[in-house]
């Protein structure tokens, strides 16, 4: 009974240990090149300079753009896989991926929208609501 336990006790531990390993904090461009190929997470915007390479005719699966973080540094990020909607129009995108070589191969995109209040102030008022029956 006491061998039992002893092992379900280490498969537990097991278990979250291998779970701290997707814990990961937001890191920049610079710290996540020093970190070639670990995963991370990073908090950039979309670069407009360089243009979106995306062509779903030729290659659904294959978006190239660049992205610039809060303190400056650029990287160019591959993501294999579809365009998300609107991803141009979004203020913020967290990336979550790897630096391999001289690009961010990207497994997952999230979007932080732009809010529908920022550009006008009197729509934070409240409008009167009309519920019909």
């Amino acid at each position: 009974m006491h061998v039992v336990l002893l092992v379900l006790i280490a498969i537990a531990i097991v278990v979250l240990i291998s779970y701290t390993g997707d814990l990961s904090s937001y890191e920049t461009v610079a710290s996540a090149k020093q970190k070639q190929g670990k995963f991370v997470n990073l908090i950039v915007k979309l670069d407009h300079s360089v243009p979106v390479d995306y062509d779903p005719v030729k290659d659904p699966n294959l978006l190239q753009f660049h992205v610039q973080d809060s303190l400056g540094g650029k990287i160019a990020v591959v993501y294999h896989n579809t365009m998300p909607t609107d991803m141009v129009k979004s203020e913020r995108l967290v990336l979550k991926g790897r630096v391999q070589g001289d690009h961010f191969e990207c497994s997952t995109i999230v979007m932080k929208c732009p809010s529908k209040y920022k550009d006008n102030p009197n729509s934070m008022q409240q409008q009167p609501v009309t519920i019909s029956n």
